[in-house]
């Protein structure tokens, strides 16, 4: 599932290319996704696009009407393509520009979305969130003060898009990692140092997938269709049973909250 550092990368991807040009319309060859695709996409003509902006794993574009609200799902990507390049079995949405280029939103398993919002504030899918990790707002005093007295596991604790958005299940592992904190351990039990160690960890881990190019996964690709290269530094994620990059110990594995979590037992306390 593309997670925090790939939507920010297709946001820079396709930024340049929408932002002061119109979409003249969209084709919808697939409107049945994970919620159906607003009428109000549907019936964009000659648009101007105000800006693209990212809200945890939601693509915003900012049109004068209102906003078009994107998400990837699970397996959804982004592209900018020249409009005559045919679309595939998988391409269900386009977004034909001024430029003559299009936005393609490709997804086998079709559990993206494509929803309009005149108001973000309103909006069912926005409303609920957590603060951005890379925001001033996130910090280990915010960490410290929402853990205590909380059994939660840290590693699914970490993952409730209400504590904090868009740390998903593969920069949680690698920074409950790089902290040195044991993944099963209760949110409660942190201390003070530590909370403020991991709220530091995740902003450098996601920072540095971002700079990167975000995580290389299966389904996801750039908006210039280029993967990502982060996967290739990654400490802990998908390795288990391969020794420690630290210490040698052999990565371990479980279940946490039906996720599963990778950790060195020796290099995390």
């Amino acid at each position: 599932m593309p997670e925090l550092p790939e939507i920010e990368t297709s946001r820079r991807g396709i930024e340049p290319y929408m932002v002061g040009h119109h979409i003249v319309k969209a084709v919808v060859r697939q409107p049945k996704l994970r919620w159906p695709v607003s009428g109000q996409i549907m019936a964009l003509e000659n648009t101007p696009v105000l800006s693209v902006q990212r809200r945890a794993k939601y693509l915003l574009i900012e049109l004068p009407g209102g906003w078009i609200i994107g998400h990837l799902g699970m397996s959804g990507s982004v592209r900018i393509l020249p409009e005559f390049i045919e679309p595939g079995k998988h391409d269900h949405v386009d977004f034909i520009l001024s430029t003559g280029q299009v936005l393609r939103y490709t997804d086998p398993r079709r559990f993206g979305a494509w929803l309009w919002e005149e108001d973000l504030t309103s909006s069912n899918v926005l409303k609920h969130l957590g603060p951005e990790p890379l925001s001033d707002e996130f910090s280990g005093e915010y960490l410290f003060t929402r853990s205590r007295a909380k059994k939660t596991l840290t590693k699914p604790w970490l993952m409730d898009n209400k504590l904090v958005v868009g740390v998903g299940n593969i920069y949680a592992s690698e920074s409950l990692f790089e902290a040195k904190i044991l993944p099963q351990r209760p949110a409660g039990s942190l201390t003070e140092s530590e909370a403020q160690r991991l709220a530091l960890t995740i902003k450098k881990v996601l920072q540095r997938s971002i700079e990167q190019g975000g995580t290389t996964l299966k389904d996801f690709l750039q908006a210039d269709g280029k993967p990502g290269y982060f996967a290739q530094e990654l400490q802990v994620y998908g390795r288990a049973g391969e020794p420690c990059k630290t210490c040698g110990t052999l990565i371990e594995s479980e279940k946490h909250g039906q996720r599963t979590t990778f950790f060195c037992r020796h290099c995390q306390h």
